[in-house]
């Protein structure tokens, strides 16, 4: 598996003490403890490694994404040099203050990584040779860095666009379904929970759109699940999905969704610094942190089931 041997490679490129910061047990309990907020994480940093350990720690999380969700995950470290010099170099941010962590040994039967920073955290479980990447967040702080009217820098746009478009064509009645909350909460409401379940109300369901909004429902959905690798990305009818959306509905306003649906859960949040932060994540209810595909008493004993 390519994914186990660009793993191994990254690992044996390390030195001593990098390796012994990068490698952890499969069953270590951090597995399950993500953030994506900047504070201490498991994992070596990309601050320190030499040019083909930074590359290979690229190379993994590449196997894991789309070339244009990559994209959008060196896009956002990058935003960290933005916001550094927004803040005055008052908290020290830095495009490389990002780690790798490796749990168990790459080509086993089972094993993962992680790879995360502010507002990116990438969870990668291989069981039997089957991949689960999940959870999977990206952010943005600032969302978008604009010249005038032209996005100069703007990762997440069809997040937001899509789903404005959305609402726009929904009828007044689905409309008044489908926003659940004149006010949208202060973040994702999942956070950093290590388990996922339904989060109510459901909102509005595609079986009950037109074909138009429908396709405009699995557009949007398509964007969150074609941050992965092809091979990893799983289909998901329309019909079966829902779409709630909290806050106002005028451009610049704090506002948050969320798609759901069998095995999936996708939300969106853009509330902090004036509407400027954007959080969005997937979630695999049931199946994060590879729970569906590892056997019994791995998720047993990992608190997943």
């Amino acid at each position: 598996m390519r994914m186990a041997e660009i793993a191994a490679q990254f690992l044996g490129g390390l030195t001593d003490p990098q390796r012994q910061a990068a490698a952890y047990p499969f069953h270590d309990p951090r597995r399950l403890r993500w953030t994506y907020v900047p504070t201490p994480r498991p994992g070596v940093s990309l601050l320190g490694l030499d040019r083909q350990s930074r590359k290979g720690a690229h190379r993994l999380l590449a196997t894991a994404l789309s070339r244009h969700a990559f994209a959008q995950v060196v896009t956002i470290m990058a935003l960290e040099e933005v916001l550094d010099l927004d803040e005055g170099g008052a908290r020290g941010r830095h495009s490389d203050d990002y780690h790798l962590a490796v749990f168990g040994t790459p080509g086993d039967e089972e094993w993962g990584w992680r790879f995360e920073g502010h507002h990116v955290s990438v969870t990668a479980t291989v069981s039997g040779g089957r991949v689960e990447v999940a959870p999977l967040f990206l952010g943005a702080h600032p969302a978008g860095v604009w010249y005038g009217s032209a996005a100069v820098v703007r990762p997440l746009p069809l997040e937001e666009e899509l789903a404005r478009a959305l609402l726009a064509e929904l009828s007044p009645a689905l409309r008044g379904r489908a926003i659940v909350a004149d006010e949208a909460p202060p973040d994702i409401l999942t956070g950093t929970s290590e388990v996922t379940s339904a989060l109510e109300p459901l909102g509005v369901r595609g079986a009950s759109m037109g074909s138009a909004e429908r396709d405009l429902l699995a557009g949007l959905t398509a964007v969150y699940v074609d941050r992965l690798a092809p091979e990893l990305r799983g289909s998901h009818d329309a019909a079966g999905l829902s779409f709630a959306w909290a806050g106002p509905v005028t451009p610049g306003a704090g506002h948050y969704y969320r798609i759901q649906g069998q095995g999936l859960l996708i939300e969106y949040d853009n509330t902090a610094d004036a509407a400027d932060h954007a959080h969005t994540v997937i979630r695999r209810p049931g199946a994060d942190f590879g729970a569906a595909i590892l056997p019994a008493h791995l998720t047993g004993e990992l608190g997943l089931s």
